[in-house]
């Protein structure tokens, strides 16, 4: 009699407690749940925009460095410039059910339905290096280069080499956040000076080919051109191999974002003027501590900003 009388207490027990459960939300719950995880079983999906160039490959490296001291498991992927295949890849990690994921936009605003499908699912996202711009998505934090700050660092150093004046060319690639912030600080802090003229900007898409193309379109309608500046080093190198071809190498000066080993060894040779260094590995690992303080319970700030350098001819030495 006893036995029965303590089974009827635990089927009470169990019903009470359920409506509690049954009123939370699935995103209630899966934030419960990842927020009391041990560290070992937390696993992040991760999207780069690519796993080809250095600079996502130092970010990367980053990432995996943290993981590797808080025993996260990372699923690294990339688009590779497309938004359709990065999309295929936030909807594997739904279906897996990492506990977090890391996205490098290939399109900041296309994303926007992955990231609202995991926002759908009770899965937090966090954004490196470039934002998410759709609306009616949640981005828990976005960590990047100080990129508005960097593009006044390009300015800057373009203003130096043309010695105040001069006609300016940007090779653009305006789908994606962090290139419209360096665009937006190059141009402000070029607004200050009234010698120094941008006569184009065109998409170079961010890879070498598109920009040599783009720049011999500049050049064929601004032969009289003073500068280059490129959106990251792609850019810029495919407007080196455009200035080089038009046999003016050393007279059009080029600007960089990124410094990247080949576009130091340009910069070293005077080929290149200068470029806006960033720290790839610092925003892959901070993306990573953001999770990890995430999972806390603790805040975490929206947007997580890494300062940028100038590399030029005098560091390459």
């Amino acid at each position: 009699m006893k036995m029965m009388r303590f089974a009827a207490v635990i089927v009470i027990l169990f019903f009470l407690t359920l409506p509690m459960e049954c009123g939370k939300s699935k995103k209630e719950v899966k934030n419960a749940r990842i927020k009391g995880q041990p560290a070992g079983r937390m696993k992040i999906g991760v999207s780069l925009l690519t796993r080809t160039h250095p600079f996502y490959q130092d970010l990367e490296a980053g990432m995996k460095d943290a993981a590797d001291r808080s025993g996260y498991r990372l699923l690294v992927t990339s688009g590779e410039f497309d938004v359709a295949r990065q999309k295929d890849q936030v909807q594997d990690f739904i279906v897996r059910k990492v506990d977090a994921m890391i996205i490098s936009p290939c399109d900041s605003k296309s994303i926007g339905t992955a990231i609202k499908a995991a926002n759908d699912a009770g899965i937090p996202v966090f954004t490196a290096d470039i934002a998410c711009l759709a609306e009616g998505v949640k981005i828990v934090s976005h960590v990047a280069s100080d990129n508005v700050a960097g593009g006044r660092l390009g300015a800057q150093a373009i203003i130096k080499a043309l010695n105040g004046a001069g006609k300016v060319a940007i090779i653009d690639h305006p789908e994606v956040e962090s290139v419209i912030q360096r665009v937006k600080g190059f141009e402000d802090e070029l607004s200050n000076w009234t010698g120094i003229q941008i006569v184009a900007k065109l998409s170079g898409h961010g890879v070498k080919d598109h920009a040599f193309r783009t720049a011999e379109d500049i050049h064929q309608s601004h032969p009289d051109l003073d500068a280059f500046f490129g959106i990251n080093d792609d850019s810029a190198l495919g407007a080196l191999a455009a200035v080089e071809k038009a046999g003016k190498t050393g007279r059009v000066k080029i600007v960089g974002f990124d410094a990247v080993p080949e576009a130091r060894e340009a910069i070293k040779a005077g080929k290149i003027y200068a470029d806006v260094i960033q720290k790839p590995r610092d925003i892959g690992r901070t993306a990573v501590e953001t999770i990890e303080t995430y999972v806390t319970g603790a805040s975490v700030p929206p947007v997580i900003l890494i300062p940028c350098g100038l590399f030029t001819q005098e560091d390459a030495r």
